[in-house]
């Protein structure tokens, strides 16, 4: 039996691994984010592979140094990084109150995308590495929000910590018009299709 090792300390893709049943363990990565690409799907398939990396390159370097305390087994870590796509505009978590009203009212009445990149890194019992990286696209319709609406969302500090500055399974919910794919996939983590390119390799992650 292999080990699962998701790379994010968020409690949205903590919670979405549970619901389909997965047993993981969480490892957030915690290295600087260093991005070099400009197309938002290009963006996080970068973050979501140095992320995975930095996180397997942990547990190599901690069994190495810790022989005993380890059993052998294979070890799929997985990272993901999520952002908000506006026109040309990527759009990360806010950096404080004004901003997160910024990018909600870019985002008022008008369809933006929301882009999740993930990479599975494998480390086998030899400690040989394989890795595999994709991104999922899903388009959300927001309705046009007045200022006060915006003011009382932000008041409630759900922005702050979500790319786009808004959360689809909470309280914006309200303000959500059409959504076109993966509804997971704005939450964080699209686990139907992480599930489907972990069966194109040959892998049953119940079965890890």
């Amino acid at each position: 039996m292999g080990q699962i090792i998701l790379a994010s300390a968020s409690p949205r893709r903590k919670e979405l691994l549970e619901q389909i049943g997965l047993e993981f363990e969480i490892c957030p990565a915690k290295g600087e984010e260093v991005i070099s690409k400009s197309a938002p799907e290009e963006v996080v398939m970068e973050l979501s592979e140095q992320k995975a990396t930095e996180v397997a390159a942990m547990v190599k370097t901690y069994e190495s140094g810790h022989g005993e305390l380890m059993t052998p087994q294979d070890i799929l870590v997985i990272g993901a990084d999520t952002v908000v796509a506006c026109d040309d505009t990527i759009l990360g978590k806010p950096k404080d109150e004004a901003d997160a009203k910024r990018m909600l009212t870019l985002l008022s009445g008008r369809k933006h995308a929301v882009y999740t990149g993930v990479t599975f890194v494998f480390l086998d019992k030899n400690g040989r590495a394989g890795a595999h990286t994709f991104y999922e696209k899903t388009e959300v319709t927001m309705k046009p929000l007045s200022e006060p609406e915006i003011d009382r969302y932000v008041a409630t500090g759900e922005p702050m910590d979500k790319a786009g500055a808004y959360g689809i399974q909470g309280k914006c919910a309200i303000y959500i018009e059409g959504i076109e794919g993966d509804y997971n996939n704005v939450v964080g983590l699209p686990v139907a299709r992480i599930y489907k390119e972990l069966q194109k390799l040959g892998i049953d992650p119940y079965l890890w």
